[in-house]
């Protein structure tokens, strides 16, 4: 697998790993507008993330958020297990 490729989903997991924390915190402290002006810079850089690496290497759901070019390129990705971080 592509160097690149294996950095962005690396940023990809790292995110989406900060929006659970700031998730999880907001859940105890709802009134902090600093974490929440955090999650919600997070969230757009994940969104920004998830699209770029969409555009450049196919779609990282099977259905959802993710639509597919012709033809069908969810089975041209390698499964979790078969990358090598």
């Amino acid at each position: 697998m592509h160097q690149d490729r294996l950095i962005m989903l690396r940023q990809i997991m790292e995110l989406e790993f900060t929006a659970v924390e700031l998730n999880l915190f907001l859940d105890t402290h709802p009134d902090s507008s600093e974490a929440l002006n955090y999650f919600n810079q997070i969230s757009e850089e994940l969104r920004q993330a998830k699209a770029q690496y969409e555009m450049n290497y196919g779609p990282l759901m099977n259905y959802g958020f993710s639509p597919s070019q012709y033809p069908w390129q969810w089975i041209e990705e390698p499964w979790p297990w078969e990358i090598d971080y």
